[in-house]
Parts: C-alpha cells; structure tokens; sequence
C-alpha cells in the first residue's frame, strides 16, 4: 500500500488525531494555538485525509467521528524510509555521519545514541522471541 504524502497542515491535523484517538472537527479546531483555524478548513483537511486513508470518518447521528487509519508509527516509518532512500542513498551510516556533523555532535552523544539504538534492539529482539 503506498502512503501518500501529507502537506504540512494535513500533518498538523494528523498529528492531533493521533494525539485525540478519536476526535470531532470542533475538538481538532480547540488543540490548535492562536489564531485558531476556521471550522470549515479544518473539516476540510480531514475530508481529504480520510480520502488519502489516513483517517475513517464514523457517523454518529449528524456528527463525524475521525479515527487514524494509519498509526503515528507506520507513518513515522515510512517517511523515515522515504528520507533515507531518497537523499542518502539508503545509508544509515550516510545519515547518521550527515546529522552527527549538521548537529555537531561530538564522539560522547554518537556513543549514548549507539547505547539506546542497542537497547531499542534488544527491546525489539526479546519482543519478537516470546
């Protein structure tokens, strides 16, 4: 299934759907800061993410439930997937060596973030063998 691509406020949106789990338009409107999206804009950017399949639309009498149909994780992998294909060539090192330098990090941050990616593995890997 190929995932489309969200603009920047079909993200926003999304990302308070997935905050809500499920959610009315009115609801949505109130988690945004001031100056607060119109109703309408808002309805409308979800009509479109439920065309895209990123949300289903239950009605409950005249009222419109919004649930995520993709979860913030699957969407989190793919654009994750779609960054390192398409600007480092599928190389994690390539990545990694172009955010080490972009943030400077220095040789004590690449050690803690090599120490929690063993740990999220060995988490994933004593998941997967029960």
């Amino acid at each position: 299934m190929e995932i489309k691509q969200l603009t920047n406020a079909e993200e926003q949106v999304m990302q308070i759907v997935w905050q809500l789990k499920e959610t009315v338009v009115k609801d949505v409107v109130e988690q945004f800061d001031e100056p607060k999206p119109a109703y309408t804009t808002v309805a409308t950017v979800l009509t479109v993410l439920e065309k895209k399949g990123f949300v289903k639309k239950r009605k409950i009498g005249n009222t419109n439930l919004f649930i995520p149909a993709i979860s913030k994780a699957e969407y989190t992998k793919l654009q994750f997937t779609s960054l390192l294909k398409n600007y480092f060539s599928g190389s994690f090192p390539k990545m990694a060596t172009f955010f080490a330098r972009e943030n400077q990090l220095d040789i004590a941050d690449l050690e803690s973030i090599m120490k929690q990616a063993e740990e999220e593995l060995k988490k994933d890997h004593s998941n997967t063998d029960s």
